[in-house]
């Protein structure tokens, strides 16, 4: 990757010397408009002034450090007032301070750092609706050196005050409120001390709202929070800001209810950028979104309740992050598993949204699952070398994990004490940096539990449990011993404590698979007697993990899982079926349920799923059960199957209703067929209609996707239809079709576009990568293997880490799923044990899942 690494050694030795007491940092952005001086690409990248100046104290006279700055030139540098040679002390990532004197220094940096296209630092989108220019930062773990020079570790923390010039006509936004303006000079008032990967800039003609949070205390002190929310002004006739200032509220109400410190960063911007590499950023007081949470189409109420999440998500970093931040990336879970454990909790609390644990059951949890099988697996404290691991460790282990983990904390220690232990947390360390013992000691006060072998058990070690009822009945028919078996896999052996609820089900008189008897239990060993259920009526269906208190992955009894194949749409309750949903995802991952039985129970069931988003997830997971799990033989078969089943649900669905909407997505994914493709054809150009379905711009692409990648719709009525929506959006869903169809030359066009050159925005790039991997090109796609093979190394070495990141990832030739791959996979990662560490562990988890794809087609 370009630009030097950092590992935690070199941060340690680094944090032990300096104290940072403060920064000043001027950006001069008038050049991103217009245009560039030379061309563009040709002569280098577009770049901005960045001038800072850092005010830090060392611990002894005579050290030598670093400051990290990763900028295409720079052209002063002094410290303590002498001037610095550029060309001796700038290496393009670090700039060497040598002979620091003992107690205060001041660094000064005059550089040149180049606006971003892969939504990495300073990134600059040109709409190609209107021509506008917007702006926006994106730091973590390590990208603010990209825009100005600094001491980039999450401990060195430290106020900042930001001064922008920016174009006429622009606003800008940053984490304090703006203090003054002079011409285009804008002057922002100064943080509390935060890490410099919390630090951001929003710039451009955005288009802006406004509200007010007040809150009142018990005191009869008054906080009032101005809020603000953002987006390009060609998305602002569908920006729904109330909504989002509805959940704002609601979630500002419920942290302070229930942590007892008031919000400490001021005002509470949110912006929405264009081509967002990640969901959203919780810089304080200036929370970047990705845009796609403004809904340029009718979508369901899973949509909505996703962005609320996310915005409760991000509000809790508020706290777990950003008031107190963890001292490395080694303890990145203190704030990522506590944002996505609250963002639920606060979203069941204090919103419309109170299935929220159905969704973390069926969705975020099989998140976790999967990352917690790969080999890369960690603890949820893990072992972060440097940068390019942290960058890695933004995974399904460090949030959905670490969130399942928590919600069983809350069983284990009681919602309370929970509470408290963070109260007191935030109050201990407020403005510092913390490791794992310093909320342990909070929690262990508050539960009066030794919190250690807890610790141990759940936090620092990896893998998954599962857990297996065990049953035997007398004569009568009732339950002589119920026990939960656990068991481990071989590579992570660790047997957990759990709190778990056993809950017994069978039919009412109505029809309905109801609970008839719960017991909560602590498991612990590797089989565990649930005494309370001793001499109840035999059930129908034995749900360990009932109520999904814990992480695990469910089994049933023979009995059990019978019942579920003949009655799983009878369960009445939403979290029972979505916990039984989740569990059968797992037997087929797991290859011991084939995946064409999977499909079988989702065309059988599916179409009585109340819950929009657990429907939509298993339109995924189906989706996934056919291209990687199904034996290929039944592959064309199974297709079949799910196109009509889909469209059988699709006509008998409410009109105009949301479960309408979602089985025409999902209609339109598993087409295959003649006369699918005619009646796609039909929706597209208005001969066909079904009644109450709203072919709104973004169904018009989902319908036109399919029809683009089996050669039903060429480049002409591709470029017709982003006539149609010429936007951003517009143009990414063209380069997606684009991209799709069915030609050699067309994925050789594509494979260079990603692999061969970097002009492609993040954005286009991911976009293209989409298209190009289609299940229905398999044969087309096979040359590929062998050059995905010969170019990652490349890759990885001359793009930035996110580009690398989605080529590996998303290149690899998984659809060409035979031993020979496999084979392939194996010689590459023999031949190349001395590469990257990261990039080996990207090849390691797609190994994996192809893998795990041909065991389960074996089935």
């Amino acid at each position: 990757m370009p630009g030097e690494n950092l590992s935690r050694d070199e941060a340690r030795e680094r944090a032990e010397l300096l104290t940072v007491d403060g920064y000043e940092v001027a950006l001069d952005l008038r050049s991103a408009v217009g245009e560039p001086d030379g061309d563009e690409g040709e002569a280098g990248p577009r770049t901005f002034r960045s001038q800072t100046t850092i005010r830090f104290r060392a611990t002894r006279a005579g050290a030598s450090t670093f400051a990290d700055l990763l900028a295409p030139s720079v052209s002063a540098v002094s410290l303590n007032g002498k001037p610095l040679d550029p060309a001796v002390v700038f290496d393009g990532a670090r700039v060497a301070l040598d002979d620091l004197a003992d107690g205060d220094n001041v660094l000064v940096v005059d550089a040149q750092c180049a606006y971003s296209r892969t939504g990495e630092g300073l990134h600059r989108f040109v709409d190609p609706e209107d021509g506008e220019v917007y702006l926006y930062t994106q730091y973590e773990p390590a990208d603010a050196r990209r825009v100005f020079a600094n001491f980039e570790q999450p401990d060195l923390k430290a106020p900042f005050r930001f001064e922008v010039t920016a174009p006429d006509g622009w606003t800008v936004w940053s984490n304090g409120a703006e203090e003054s303006r002079d011409g285009e000079v804008r002057r922002f008032a100064g943080t509390k001390p935060i890490s410099t990967y919390i630090t951001a800039v929003v710039a451009g003609p955005y288009h802006y709202e406004t509200d007010l949070y007040t809150r009142v205390f018990d005191d009869g002190s008054t906080l009032e929070i101005p809020l603000g929310a953002m987006c390009r002004k060609g998305l602002a006739r569908h920006f729904d800001a109330d909504d989002i200032f509805l959940v704002t509220k609601q979630g500002l109400d419920f942290f302070h209810d229930n942590f007892d410190y008031p919000y400490p960063f001021g005002k509470y911007d949110q912006a929405f950028v264009p081509e967002y590499n990640i969901g959203a950023m919780e810089n304080p007081g200036c929370v970047t979104f990705r845009e796609e949470y403004i809904y340029r189409g009718k979508v369901t109420s899973a949509s909505y309740e996703r962005r609320a999440n996310v915005i409760l998500h991000e509000m809790a970093h508020m706290w777990f992050g950003d008031l107190v931040t963890m001292q490395w990336w080694d303890d990145l879970w203190l704030k990522e598993s506590f944002a996505d454990f609250m963002g639920t909790f606060s979203q069941v609390e204090a919103t419309r949204f109170t299935n929220g644990w159905v969704t973390f059951a069926n969705n975020r949890k099989a998140w976790a699952y999967r990352a917690d099988q790969l080999p890369s697996t960690h603890p949820v404290t893990a072992d972060i070398r440097d940068l390019e691991d942290a960058k890695l460790n933004f995974d399904g282990i460090t949030y959905a994990k670490g969130a399942s983990v928590l919600k069983q904390l809350v069983a284990y220690v009681g919602r309370d004490a929970f509470l408290e232990g963070a109260r007191r947390y935030f109050k201990r360390h407020a403005y510092g940096n913390t490791q794992l013992g310093d909320l342990l000691s909070a929690l262990a006060e508050t539960s009066g539990r030794d919190m250690t072998v807890w610790s141990q058990a759940w936090l620092q070690t990896a893998g998954v449990n599962v857990l297996t009822p065990d049953v035997t009945y007398d004569a009568a028919g009732r339950i002589t011993e119920l026990a939960v078996l656990q068991d481990a896999a071989a590579s992570h052996p660790e047997l957990r404590p759990h709190r778990i609820a056993v809950g017994l089900y069978r039919h009412d008189p109505e029809g309905a698979l109801v609970r008839y008897a719960r017991a909560e239990v602590d498991v612990a060993g590797s089989r565990t007697v649930v005494g309370e259920l001793a001499g109840a009526e035999k059930p129908e269906l034995i749900l360990v993990n009932d109520d999904d208190l814990t992480y695990c992955k469910v089994r049933f009894d023979a009995g059990s899982l019978a019942t579920l194949g003949a009655h799983l749409g009878d369960i009445t309750d939403p979290l029972a079926r979505a916990v039984c949903w989740s569990a059968l995802w797992n037997l087929t991952r797991d290859a011991l349920l084939p995946a064409r039985d999977f499909i079988s129970l989702v065309l059988a069931f599916s179409g009585r799923e109340s819950d929009i988003g657990v429907l939509q997830m298993l339109h995924n997971w189906t989706q996934s059960a056919l291209v990687h799990y199904a034996a290929p033989g039944w592959r064309e078969q199974g297709g079949r199957l799910l196109a009509e089943g889909a469209l059988r649900e699709l006509r008998g669905a409410e009109p105009g209703s949301q479960h309408q909407l979602t089985w025409a997505r999902f209609f339109a994914a598993v087409a295959s067929s003649d006369a699918d493709f005619q009646l796609l054809t039909g929706l597209l150009d208005g001969s066909a209609l079904i009644d109450g379905l709203d072919i709104d711009q973004e169904l018009r692409w989902a319908l036109l996707s399919p029809l683009a990648s089996h050669g039903r719709a060429d480049e002409s009525v591709i470029d017709a239809e982003l006539a149609r929506d010429d936007t951003a959006s517009g143009k990414r869903h063209q380069v997606r079709c684009l991209a799709s169809r069915p030609s050699a030359a067309v994925k050789a066009q594509a494979w260079a576009a990603v692999v061969e050159s970097d002009k492609l925005s993040n954005a286009l790039a991911t976009a293209t990568i989409s298209g190009f991997v289609q299940s229905s090109q398999r044969e087309l796609l096979a040359p590929y293997a062998d050059a995905y093979f010969s170019a990652i190394e490349r890759v990885w070495a001359e793009r930035s880490i996110q580009i690398g990141m989605d080529v590996v990832s998303g290149l690899f030739p998984g659809l060409q799923d035979s031993p020979a791959t496999l084979a392939a996979t194996d010689a590459w990662l023999s031949s190349h044990a001395d590469a990257a560490p990261a990039l080996r562990r990207l090849v390691l988890e797609a190994r994996d899942d192809l893998a795990r794809a041909l065991r389960g087609q074996a089935v």
